[in-house]
């Protein structure tokens, strides 16, 4: 469902201040500054009016044309009146800056009622409470009381911040590196206005070539996602996801220990199309890039690199090798390269031009001809004698491949640079660093939009036979039954109610065996002992099971050890905020210590799975590193495609498979953590 509509808070004709004053202390006097450059008309609300001001909103609103926009600047125990005052004048919405809600507890949570209260009996659109308020430079709009913000220009990129102050951080850090702001709006406590209503309002803004999306806490996953996945069809989205150390509340398994809400929304928003950053300063630079054009789709896009300068041009391509943007150019560019820059330049990618001479234009276009080069970066420190942007402009290469220049030298000359590069189309940013995350950020974008145009079959149903299986306690006997219902191989196994039991399964399998402790209420055996392995003999069985009836075993597991290989974990679970997700990772008792997982939401395609491995840090070793056999990525995407079903028909709440075991002759499950469903089953 598309959120109702945003026009009157972002594009309002007429706007009035409640609780405007004319002590420049207070929060009405800073707002109602603010609203000075505002082209439309702006009335000013005092329960104790001065010159110039209405005593109450319905006279301000019966004054003339009735305001769109109402501006609280009143106190958290006042604003709930105000709002409905504002409604039943004619006014269609609210941005509340006051803090003292819900997030201070107490009687602010009855505030913060009061207030959704006043939204679902009204429709007015509220933005807030405890935000700093949002700018439309390009209407010279500043319904915000910090100061200085009045000084944005009007540029290409828009910010929609959790929080207030980044919002504010973002569009400055945009206005003095080049790109400028065409809306800046900080969510505040999102009790109406949420995230994704501006992101599905920014779908139509044309004035917005790229958006920055900063993320605290999501209320509603599936929803961020949606509007996330429907912008970047359009236009690109670059994620802050704040709150790396943040480790929630973990589920049973080590995929609800991997799967933090960090690492969980970082993955869904990449997922759904949005360009993943670190850090502000990353954020505007891949922001810079991108608002002037998007690379071509590709699945894996090629990064061509010119430098007037070898060492800055070093830091640059060793921040791009990680990800293999920096493919080799072709034998005819080198050629013509050859004959363009002096003998001792590097001239495969990146190429090394020694000091912009003459021949730089016709360097940039043999460069960007090239056929791997989806997306081009120059990079050079400032001369006198050298307008590099003019250079670049004279190649005329910007319509064939997205350019984005790095610059350093003297401030004036960098400022410069970046204006000339405004106003041309060319961003310029400032660095080697900064270049490289640009150019990143334009690879991350293309291949993002080439994953997402895959053809995606139909979500998997899990077979009714399957569904019947997942009855009973979940021990790992029964864990293992419904992987083998799926099709996924695990060991020839005997599930053994005493010691006899474990006896006639012992002369049964071939050995060496894995002798385990079965009970449905200890997820981790090793921790305590309930798992002895290299079982041979006689002998070695009767320690086992003295050694597992001291940990607590009353019934055994016995079965075949697998071939030595590659140990991985997957698993599905029920994330509380984004559904249904899937992980992949290295298995065995130190994944939670490694961390390397990768994670999607479910459920997905063969294809989306299988790509998940290039998320690992350790995927060489999955592709068959030093020899050793490859693990079977077909094999492995169905098994996650598998485990997902199984969460999202509402089969069971949460699976694991750790160790998942890749061997020369297949992959195999060692052992399966099973925790039950409390949903109906959707079956076939």
């Amino acid at each position: 469902m598309l959120p109702r509509d945003l026009a009157p808070l972002l594009e309002p004709r007429g706007v009035v201040v409640v609780g405007a004053s004319g002590n420049p202390e207070k929060l009405g006097y800073a707002m109602a500054s603010s609203l000075e450059t505002f082209p439309g008309e702006v009335r000013l609300v005092n329960s104790r009016p001065t010159a110039g001001m209405h005593s109450s909103i319905g006279e301000a609103a019966a004054a003339g044309a009735v305001p769109d926009l109402a501006v609280m600047c009143v106190p958290a125990m006042h604003t709930a009146s105000a709002v409905r005052e504002s409604a039943e004048a004619g006014v269609g919405a609210a941005l509340v800056c006051a803090g003292g809600f819900a997030e201070a507890g107490g009687v602010g949570v009855d505030y913060a009622r009061d207030l959704d209260t006043v939204v679902a009996e009204t429709g007015i659109r509220l933005l807030g409470p405890n935000t700093s308020g949002f700018f439309v430079p390009h209407a010279s709009l500043f319904a915000s009381f910090v100061p200085g913000v009045r000084r944005l220009g009007p540029g290409s990129v828009a910010v929609v911040a959790a929080s207030g102050g980044v919002n504010h951080v973002l569009s400055f850090r945009l206005e003095s590196d080049g790109a400028g702001v065409s809306l800046g709006v900080g969510i505040g406590a999102g009790q109406d206005v949420s995230a994704p209503d501006v992101l599905h309002y920014l779908v139509g803004h044309e004035t917005t070539r790229a958006v920055i999306l900063h993320v605290e806490t999501v209320p509603d996953g599936p929803a961020l996602v949606e509007a996330v996945a429907t912008l970047a069809a359009v236009k690109p989205v670059i994620a802050l996801v704040v709150g790396r150390n943040d480790v929630s509340e973990f589920a049973r398994s080590h995929t609800g220990a991997l799967a933090t809400s960090w690492r969980t929304t970082r993955a869904a928003l990449r997922q759904a199309g949005a360009v993943l950053v670190g850090d502000e300063v990353q954020a505007v630079a891949a922001a810079t890039a991108l608002s002037a054009r998007r690379a071509r789709v590709s699945a894996r896009p090629g990064v061509a690199l010119i430098t007037a300068q070898a060492g800055p041009g070093l830091i640059i391509a060793d921040a791009l090798s990680d990800a293999n943007h920096l493919p080799e150019l072709g034998a005819d560019t080198k050629a013509v390269l050859a004959g363009l820059l002096p003998p001792l330049t590097f001239q495969a990618n990146p190429v090394d031009t020694g000091r912009p001479g003459e021949t730089f234009p016709s360097v940039v276009r043999t460069v960007a001809a090239d056929p791997v080069t989806d997306v081009l970066g120059v990079y050079a420190i400032t001369e006198p004698v050298v307008d590099i942007v003019a250079d670049v402009l004279a190649a005329g290469v910007a319509d064939d491949v997205p350019v984005v220049m790095g610059v350093d030298g003297p401030a004036s000359d960098v400022s410069s640079l970046r204006r000339s590069g405004r106003d041309t189309g060319i961003p310029v940013l400032s660095g080697p660093t900064q270049l490289a995350q640009g150019l990143a950020a334009l690879a991350d974008d293309a291949k993002s939009r080439a994953a997402s145009r895959e053809a995606s079959s139909p979500a998997p149903v899990v077979p009714l036979w399957v569904a019947s299986v997942a009855e009973g306690e979940w021990d790992e006997a029964r864990g293992k039954d419904l992987l083998d219902a799926l099709g996924i191989a695990t060991p020839p196994r005997y599930r053994c109610a005493d010691r006899e039991a474990a006896r006639r399964a012992w002369s049964t399998l071939d050995p060496p065996l894995a002798v385990k402790l079965l009970d449905a209420s200890v997820l981790h055996k090793t921790e305590i002992g309930g798992v002895v392995l290299g079982v041979r003999t006689a002998e070695d069985l009767e320690r086992a099971l003295d050694d597992l009836e001291t940990a607590g075993a009353s019934e055994f597991l016995v079965e075949s050890m697998a071939a030595p290989g590659i140990d991985l974990v997957v698993g599905a679970r029920n994330d509380t905020v984004f559904g249904p997700i899937v992980a992949m990772g290295v298995g065995g008792i130190a994944t939670e210590v490694l961390g390397d997982v990768a994670i999607r939401t479910a459920p997905l395609t063969r294809t989306a799975a299988v790509a998940m491995v290039e998320d690992l840090v350790a995927r060489e070793l999955l592709l068959g590193h030093r020899g050793s056999a490859p693990v079977d990525l077909e094999v492995l995407g169905g098994i996650v495609v598998g485990l997902g079903a199984l969460v999202a028909d509402g089969v069971v709440d949460e699976i694991e498979i750790n160790p998942l075991r890749s061997t020369a002759t297949g992959i195999v499950a060692l052992d399966a953590i099973v925790l039950p469903a409390h949903k109906e089953v959707r079956t076939t």
